[in-house]
């Protein structure tokens, strides 16, 4: 009955690992059926079930996911995305490659890649595909160099703590990261020359349009559009400059910025909060005192007295207590400032409102309402400093081991909720339940698999051909697994999966456990040859018009240089 039982967990675990192959879109349901099944058939408890969600590894990768929310809310990703662009594609990848790298050293790599995509993607000097790919393999290499650089860091580390063993360090995977940000670095940016030159498709400005003005003070002026980082914003264009009357389009990268211009944008609405960050830049809402966290949006209707009229004629803000922050007119382009454009019907306007907005009698007359829409809450001044500060503390006093970095996190995540850095809904929108339910599920087999003698089993096959598995081949075994399950599904299920066997193989031959437990996390970071196996692969895929050749011919010998580091670097510096 005990071998029925080891055998049918075996099963499971290979019946999973077909599973994700299957339904790579899915892992969450694959592991969510694991979970039940082995709930069902009693081979775990109910305190094991109970235990494996509140895995204290597990919830400091979770703490730490919903405390990056609000690091990204600030300019600072932005500021340093602005800060890699150069007209000199050499200057520019070397920039890229080293932001990247430290950036995912201490940040949610995948957060990283996101908020450097525009940029790259958008930038005049250089094809984006000679760039993209560069971008997520060095956000990869970058996780590798500290705990929190990946999450299947934090993985492995709730899986140690799990088995009773003391959890990992911060810097227990530096020294082999740091020789993988060198060596893979360096043939990364010798084989970036054999990447295609895909030209992206122009975007057009048939979205709402935006008008801000730059302030008398505002330290914008003198600068160029491009050291100013708005030519590349996320979803939001820079289409013109009204300058003293004359219309100034297109607008050049190298433009400077003079006071009282007017920068009209085109592009995705809810990004409009993006233009607070930039000191001295206001937007007409802002200047009638009206907020634009929540947003109207009205159709003119054919009979509205604004038809054939400006925002200037009509006295809008008096007459409905709002302020209109962007026009869309379907079919045509528009131009010029914001109060200047005719109105014509069927126009669509984006308003701020005041509190007696929905108190006007004149509404029904002059709109159709659409709907309400919510733009992207972001911090400034006092709330910006205390989420960068208090993330870069947190993560610095766990690597000093002043305070560990669940108490750190924990106690941030507090100060976020009540100085309104973050709000409940958010960190409720935002929570890694997909992840949470992938690593709670993979605790569970591993307690599965040791519930039902299966490590034993495998402990006796190996003691009978002993010959065959030295500590080293065992140790190249599993990192070769675990190196090709996650590029055949993803690195964090590559991770919770290997973890058990890793751990078996290294008891049965009498090895040093770190060692294969290093061999896991660097093998489920390998991820380069498949765009599917690591999020951030996938996130560049479509936006560099990538094929899968493209990501074979330059991941190939990434995988294969990784790969040898890894084992040499770890035998040599921890030993078999």
């Amino acid at each position: 009955m005990a071998h029925f039982s080891a055998f049918f967990v075996i099963g499971l675990f290979a019946l999973t690992i077909v599973g994700l192959i299957r339904y790579q879109a899915q892992p969450e349901r694959v592991f969510g059926i694991l979970l039940l099944v082995l709930y069902c058939t009693d081979m775990v408890t109910t305190e094991q079930v109970i235990s494996s969600f509140a895995n204290k590894g597990l919830l400091t990768l979770i703490l730490l996911m919903v405390c990056s929310i609000a690091l990204e809310k600030t300019k600072l990703l932005r500021q340093i995305a602005a800060f890699v662009v150069r007209p000199c594609y050499v200057q520019t990848w070397v920039r890229l490659y080293g932001v990247t790298v430290l950036s995912s050293a201490l940040l949610n790599n995948t957060a990283v890649v996101s908020t450097m995509l525009a940029p790259i993607r958008n930038n005049q000097h250089h094809a984006a595909s000679k760039l993209l790919l560069p971008l997520s393999y060095a956000a990869i290499l970058g996780g590798t160099l500290t705990l929190i650089g990946t999450s299947t860091n934090l993985i492995v580390n709730s899986m140690v703590l799990d088995i009773g063993l003391e959890p990992l360090s911060f810097f227990d995977f530096t020294a082999v990261g740091g020789l993988l940000v060198l060596g893979c670095g360096l043939l990364l940016f010798g084989v970036s020359s054999f990447l295609p030159s895909y030209t992206a498709s122009k975007t057009t400005a048939a979205d709402y349009f935006i008008d801000a003005k730059v302030s008398a003070l505002s330290p914008l002026i003198g600068r160029t559009i491009e050291e100013n980082g708005l030519r590349n914003l996320e979803s939001l264009f820079l289409v013109e400059i009204v300058r003293d009357g004359r219309l100034i389009s297109p607008v050049g990268p190298q433009e400077l910025i003079e006071e009282n211009d007017r920068l009209l944008f085109s592009g995705d609405i809810k990004k409009v909060t993006l233009l607070n960050q930039f000191d001295g830049l206001s937007l007409y809402a802002y200047e009638n005192g009206l907020p634009i966290q929540n947003l109207t949006e009205v159709v003119i209707r054919p009979e509205s007295l604004l038809a054939g009229k400006t925002l200037k004629q009509v006295g809008f803000r008096a007459l409905f207590d709002a302020a209109v922050v962007a026009v869309k007119r379907d079919g045509k382009p528009l131009s010029g400032k914001l109060g200047d454009i005719e109105l014509n019907p069927g126009d669509y306007l984006m308003l701020a409102v005041g509190q007696d907005f929905q108190a006007r009698h004149n509404l029904s007359k002059n709109f159709y309402f659409i709907s309400g829409v919510q733009t992207e809450h972001l911090l400034t001044g006092r709330k910006a400093c205390l989420a960068t500060f208090g993330f870069f503390s947190t993560i610095a006093l766990s690597a000093l081991e002043i305070v560990p970095l669940f108490q750190g996190m924990l106690l941030l995540l507090g100060l976020l909720l009540l100085t309104q850095c973050l709000y409940a809904n958010e960190v409720i929108a935002r929570l890694p339940r997909q992840i949470w339910l992938i690593i709670a599920s993979a605790l569970l087999l591993s307690q599965a698999l040791s519930n039902t003698g299966a490590l034993d089993l495998l402990s006796a096959l190996i003691s009978q051909h002993q010959q065959a598995f030295s500590p080293l081949w065992g140790l190249v075994l599993v990192y070769v697994l675990t190196w090709l399950i996650t590029e055949l599904v993803t690195n964090n299920a590559a991770a919770a999966l290997m973890f058990p066997i890793a751990y078996g193989l290294a008891f049965s031959l009498d090895s040093n456990l770190h060692s294969f437990i290093l061999a896991v996390a660097f093998g489920a970071s390998a991820s380069f040859i498949s765009p599917y196996g690591y999020q951030t692969n996938l996130m560049v895929y479509s936006a560099g018009n990538y094929t899968l050749s493209d990501f074979v011919k330059i991941g190939l010998p990434m995988s294969l240089l990784y790969g040898g580091i890894v084992i040499s670097a770890i035998v040599t510096i921890y030993g078999v």
